[in-house]
């Protein structure tokens, strides 16, 4: 398989577990670091897959490579070049295959559970996965379904937290993050946790039992990714 290239909005939110996923398959991947200057390609010869990480920034945001990146995700969605997003990288997803990108009603920052859509499509593609589980969550702003798309996930604070298409997948939540880039954040991020509510929790409660959460998490995510790539 060709490399798959990794496109890294700022530093602290970079492939995290999914870069342990790739290792552990013999997967390649490089990543493109968009926070120090790097380009987004034009050409897509070469390349076994993309994947958008987060970041703080807007997909309206007046970014020199947000276009670059919207175009790259059509071109590789209709070449069935498997596209995968996480956070940001969900937003631009839908974004670029027709969704819209809007205020979610709450900010979303903390461990809160994720339900499996009904939608019989749905319930096929995350056969072996549990009806619910915990991921964690930063975010304040939603996207929606694009047109032709099977809605994935659900949360009580998100109505849609994850959609696929063909080998195309948008996550909204973080099922990549590691402890150790949980707690990078909550530095970063502080402002964000100022002030806690029901969809917003502190920081206490966001490190309360990390490094159980995120190994569970972890087995979520190990067999997400591998529906994705074995999809291609």
């Amino acid at each position: 398989m060709n490399p798959i290239l990794i496109f890294r909005h700022i530093e602290c939110e970079g492939p995290g577990y999914l870069a342990d996923f790739l290792h552990a398959r013999g997967i390649r991947f490089r990543l493109v670091c968009l926070d120090r200057g790097e380009s987004v390609p034009v050409s897509l010869a070469g390349i076994g897959g993309l994947v958008f990480m987060g970041g703080p920034m807007s997909v309206h945001d007046p970014l020199p490579w947000i276009n670059a990146e919207l175009e790259l995700i059509r071109h590789a969605h209709q070449k069935d070049i498997p596209v995968l997003g996480h956070c940001l990288g969900g937003q631009l997803i839908s974004k670029a295959l027709g969704g819209r990108i809007t205020a979610n009603p709450v900010r979303e920052i903390g461990w809160f559970p994720v339900t499996g859509h009904s939608a019989a499509a749905a319930v096929r593609w995350l056969d072996g996965l549990p009806a619910e589980f915990c991921a964690f969550h930063m975010h304040g702003e939603r996207f929606t379904l694009p047109k032709g798309t099977v809605p994935l996930l659900t949360s009580r604070f998100c109505s849609l937290q994850a959609f696929v298409k063909g080998n195309t997948l948008a996550i909204q939540c973080h099922m990549e993050v590691t402890a150790a880039m949980i707690e990078e954040w909550l530095q970063v991020y502080h402002k964000e946790l100022g002030q806690p509510s029901e969809s917003v929790q502190t920081m206490a409660e966001i490190r309360h039992d990390l490094d159980r959460r995120v190994a569970d998490l972890h087995q979520i995510a190990e067999k997400i990714y591998a529906r994705w790539i074995d999809n291609r």
